[in-house]
């Protein structure tokens, strides 16, 4: 018997050498090519991956990039902390001033000296130290010096657009107002994350929101809260309320933005921070619902400026500081810390024409036997067309008296001043009237008082009324805007299309978010609420043939030698040229022998536009050279409360319209501010077919039957009745002569074509045609 063991089914010896199957007496195996048995069987190499395969990375490879990179954090945050010590406090505390020139170098004020008082935790009351949380940092004292999070969202909203978010504890905000600055630099950053990691292991929670308090910026020239309380309420912070409380802490979102006084237009703003302040006190429990439904919005009291601020120079550093932030050119705290050189586009002798005016025409006028005088405010505002700078401006009577500066205040209609925009869009859009003929300077409407605006689907039941009642039956579009005639204008907004009419006055300058710029027919008189300064802006597109670039009031900032980056100029065609020069035209009538004839005094080749808000609130001129855009509002406002006041018996007046002082001052600033200048005569381009045209047979007409004629008046509000009948037989009226005529149009004379025939009314509306009219009016 055998020693060797039997084999057992499918078990097959393994080599001694090799460790692969045993070679069978006879098989392919044990003849290899090589001729070696051991080699042939050793273990085989992994296939190398081919393809896209290649480009995918092992998990060996994620994982030892992953190790590389936690272990480089770790040795930066290591090496940071370490390398990273508490630095003494900044400068900030002694801020230099800034100093805003005018364009020509010569300087127009400083500002920058600090109001600062600090203050003991102790003394701010409990309500407004949690109503500061409450605004920043509700989890403060349960938080670390940092919030990761809040910083990486607030790092990715920026990067994909969203705008600057904010990721900062009430710890950093602080490390950046006492340590570093207001710099946007990444090493101010890394600065600024280290050094609240050593801060909040060595100072306490309280000491922390201390110094934040203390340091933060609330506007008004205040640094910490106890400079904001007196700068707002005349109060020591001790005697401040939770309401008060809350709405101090709100600036610290925005301290200029949400000053109601400084910027009424943005109390609705101002008032939703103030309520979330509120609110999140609430869900802290830091306030019963009972006691927050009790509290109501705390108006705070009148600016107490500098009085190296006094006079304009106020206003125009107010305007300027506006302009850097808001086109984010530099923000708020940034520029409060002083040590900026600015130089303005405002030029001194234009400064000093436009306050000479206003003093001449309103000022030197004012008495105080009159109390209808104590209302009344002047904006003014004064625009190249062809460069887009702000060359003057006038804000009030004095910065120290009156804080807020009436040229760029958003709160007075602007009447009348905005029907210039509704023929604009007329020619821009080629519009016609609701029986299908073109709107021009010469197509007729029916300008009755009341008569109902008529659009798509019949009556839309808006009937607005003429100054003082007046009908004037079937005119023209240019006597209806040398009458600045609602009946007229209200019924083209509705053929335009009140959406077209609000994107052409955005595309001229107005802003889109203009509070009461709304599309209905109602636009055409002006209800919304833009600045003289928008206005300014809007005219000298207008003046500029239709092309249109931004404003500017700043021509050069630095600090320490070092340029700071502003916005690129550019300019765009925001409308038509013939869409402008159109317009233009019907403006140079208004001047000419409408209610803006005082603007005449100029002496210049004008075109212009008054209007009168609501009840008589606010009186405007707006007008234009081919060289200057020039903006004049004269308004009604209560001293003592800030209301809106009429402005009846005001200058010894029965009223004040466009027509009187704002064109006065006007004229008499154009001719002062263009003194020793070319006599620039317009050129213009008109739409085809601005022509006289005949009135719509009765066939073609659905409206009711026109009122009368009215005859010729200089005078915005005419005072009376017409009685002229229309008349049956068409009649000429010559066109008026053009300075010159354009080269690309030479055979254009005058706003109108030349030798054109006026069929059914003239320029004077004296005369009429077939009574009727079309369904638009006519």
């Amino acid at each position: 018997m055998s020693d060797e063991q039997p084999q057992q089914p499918g078990w097959t010896p393994r080599d001694r050498e090799g460790g692969g199957p045993a070679e069978q007496p006879g098989s392919a195996a044990g003849a290899g090519a090589s001729g070696g048995t051991g080699k042939a069987a050793k273990k085989r190499k992994r296939p190398r991956r081919k393809g896209w395969r290649r480009l995918i990375p092992t998990w060996r490879m994620v994982l030892g990039t992953v190790l590389v990179i936690l272990l480089l954090i770790i040795g930066g945050f290591i090496a940071g902390y370490n390398l990273v010590d508490i630095p003494a406090a900044n400068t900030a505390a002694t801020a230099q001033s800034n100093v805003y020139l005018y364009s020509d170098g010569t300087e127009i004020a400083r500002d920058g000296q600090v109001n600062r008082e600090n203050v003991q935790l102790s003394q701010i009351p409990i309500g407004v130290q949690r109503a500061a949380l409450s605004a920043e940092d509700r989890d403060f004292y349960s938080e670390s010096a940092i919030d990761p999070e809040a910083m990486v969202r607030a790092a990715w909203n920026t990067v994909t657009g969203k705008g600057t978010q904010g990721g900062s504890t009430i710890t950093q905000q602080y490390v950046k107002n006492y340590y570093l600055g207001q710099e946007q630099t990444i090493s101010r950053k890394v600065k600024e994350f280290f050094i609240s990691i050593k801060l909040d292991r060595e100072e306490s929670k309280d000491d922390i929101l201390a110094g934040y308090l203390n340091t933060s910026y609330f506007g008004r020239n205040a640094y910490g809260i106890q400079a904001a309380a007196q700068a707002y309420y005349g109060k020591n912070i001790q005697d401040i309320d939770i309401a008060q409380g809350a709405y101090l802490a709100s600036l610290l979102n925005a301290p200029s933005a949400y000053d109601v006084v400084v910027h009424p237009e943005n109390k609705g703003r101002a008032e939703a921070r103030w309520n979330y302040v509120l609110d999140g006190m609430v869900k802290k429990k830091w306030l019963s619902p009972g006691a927050r439904a009790g509290e109501k919005f705390p108006v705070p009291g009148k600016v107490k400026p500098s009085s190296g601020l006094s006079g304009q120079r106020g206003y125009l550093v107010q305007a300027v500081k506006d302009d850097l932030t808001s086109n984010k050119v530099i923000d708020e705290d940034t520029l409060a810390t002083g040590g900026y050189r600015i130089t303005t586009t405002l030029q001194r002798s234009k400064q000093q024409a436009l306050t000479k005016a206003v003093n001449d025409q309103v000022n030197s006028k004012l008495s105080k036997s009159r109390s209808a005088d104590r209302n009344v405010r002047v904006g003014g505002a004064s625009v190249e067309p062809d460069t887009g700078k702000v060359v003057a401006m006038y804000g009030g009577i004095d910065y120290t008296k009156q804080y807020v500066n009436n040229a760029t205040r958003r709160d007075y209609q602007v009447g009348s001043t905005f029907k210039p925009f509704v023929f604009a869009s007329a020619v821009e859009n080629r519009s016609t009237t609701r029986d299908g003929r073109r709107i021009t300077p010469s197509t007729i409407y029916d300008g009755t008082n009341h008569r109902t605006v008529q659009g798509p689907n019949g009556s839309t039941g808006y009937a607005p009324g003429n100054e003082d009642d007046v009908s004037y039956g079937n005119i023209t579009v240019a006597t209806a805007t040398d009458k600045s005639v609602n009946a007229v204008y209200a019924q083209m907004a509705e053929d335009v299309g009140p959406s077209r009419v609000e994107q052409t006055a955005v595309d001229l300058g107005i802003p889109k978010n203009t509070p009461d710029l709304n599309p209905y027919p109602s636009i055409a008189l002006g209800p919304s609420t833009a600045s003289v300064l928008d206005m300014s802006e809007a005219y000298a597109t207008l003046a500029g043939h239709g092309k249109h670039g931004t404003y500017t009031i700043v021509e050069k900032a630095t600090k320490n030698g070092q340029k700071l980056s502003l916005p690129k100029k550019r300019t765009v065609q925001g409308v038509s040229r013939q869409a402008a020069d159109t317009t233009t035209s019907i403006l140079k009538s208004v001047v000419a022998h409408g209610t803006g004839t005082a603007a005449r005094s100029a002496g210049r080749p004008a075109a212009g536009k008054t209007g009168t808000a609501e009840s008589d609130k606010a009186a405007w001129f707006a007008g234009y050279t081919p060289d200057l855009s020039t903006v004049i509002s004269v308004m009604g406002q209560d001293p003592a409360t800030g209301v809106q006041k009429p402005l009846y018996g005001a200058l010894g007046l029965p009223r004040i319209n466009g027509g009187g002082a704002p064109a006065q001052i006007w004229g008499q600033y154009t001719g002062a501010a263009l003194a020793g200048t070319p006599r620039t005569p317009f050129r213009l381009d008109l739409q085809s077919g601005a022509h006289q045209e005949a009135l719509p047979t009765p066939a073609k007409s659905s409206a009711s039957p026109s009122a009368t004629a009215s005859s010729s008046s200089s005078s915005e509000t005419p005072t009376g009745p017409p009685s002229a009948p229309p008349s049956t037989e068409p009649t000429t009226t010559p066109p008026e002569p053009s300075e010159t005529p354009s080269s690309e149009n030479p055979g254009v004379i005058g706003g109108l074509t030349d030798g054109g025939t006026d069929t059914g009314g003239g320029a004077d509306g004296g005369t009429g045609g077939e009574t009727g009219g079309g369904t638009t009016g006519g």
